[in-house]
């Protein structure tokens, strides 16, 4: 096997943690990160860092600078990273209306301008490698938004169309962009979700004030029924590495309860991508 540098984010619980387990598990040297290794993650980090082949950085992915630290860091100890695992997000939930400016910033932030922080700084050492690959992982939510999660969707959809551009643009250089798509897991996140600052706006939507408390309810019953397990992701992301350069899918679901769904319209829209590619006079990016 041939072992890889590879850098995860949001190791601290859910699909990054279990991630960063299996990765290391097969012998990839990784660098996990998160925030507040010294206080409230103390604990996650301490236990990584205990793992073979894991060395844990602490990274503010809305800090510029903390990340360019860190990716400094890795290319002075490594060489290079061969492989980038953008998992982190952030959950902002509730009617639109209710979402303040200052939420929207926040949301795009973290789930789209953090991982393109990383992207950009990464892009550099694997063109010069003329390897690497980019796995981000968005949503189900980020093919279709979803009433009461519109804002997390937007954000979702922004790494999606970051991700399918750029997967075209670098795929000549020798480097793959892959996007996964997870469904609806039993995770730390969902633990973590905020909802939209602007309360004032709650009393106007009484009509259909049931509806989040009925998803959530039908999501329980699926996660019982179904019993969907988080590590199919962080087994996804091992299938990706492991595949040869060239030979990745743009788009991977994992999602046993709606993924059906997700994986009709991925493949509806490949088919037309690709021909529009070829009359836009780039048929040859699919090759």
């Amino acid at each position: 096997m041939n072992k890889k540098v590879v850098l995860i984010t949001g190791t601290n619980s859910g699909f990054g943690w279990l991630t960063a387990h299996s990765v290391a598990a097969l012998g990839h040297k990784v660098y996990a990160t998160m925030r507040d290794t010294a206080t409230k993650n103390a604990d996650k980090a301490q236990a990584l860092e205990q793992l073979d082949n894991v060395t844990v950085l602490d990274v503010e992915l809305t800090d510029e600078a903390s990340v360019k630290k860190a990716i400094d860091t890795i290319i002075a100890e490594e060489g290079k990273i061969d492989v980038l695992v953008n998992n982190a997000g952030f959950a902002r939930n509730g009617v639109a209306e209710s979402f303040t400016t200052a939420d929207v910033q926040e949301i795009f932030d973290i789930n789209v301008i953090g991982p393109w922080r990383l992207m950009k700084m990464v892009l550099p050492s694997m063109r010069k490698q003329s390897e690497g690959l980019i796995i981000n992982v968005t949503s189900g939510f980020g093919r279709f938004s979803f009433p009461f999660s519109t804002m997390y969707s937007a954000s979702k959809f922004g790494l999606e169309a970051v991700s399918e551009g750029l997967h075209y643009e670098v795929r000549p250089l020798g480097i793959d962009v892959a996007i996964l798509q997870p469904g609806a897991f039993p995770t730390e996140m969902a633990q973590k979700v905020k909802f939209g600052s602007d309360s004032s706006v709650v009393d106007g939507y009484q009509a259909i004030a049931d509806f989040p408390h009925k998803m959530g309810k039908a999501v329980g019953e699926m996660f019982e029924n179904v019993k969907p397990d988080p590590q199919n992701v962080a087994d996804a992301v091992v299938k990706l590495i492991g595949l040869s350069k060239g030979q990745r899918p743009l788009r991977t679901v994992v999602d046993p309860t709606t993924g059906e769904f997700v994986q009709r319209a991925n493949e509806a829209v490949e088919a037309e991508y690709a021909k529009t590619l070829v009359k836009f006079g780039m048929g040859d990016l699919l090759k």
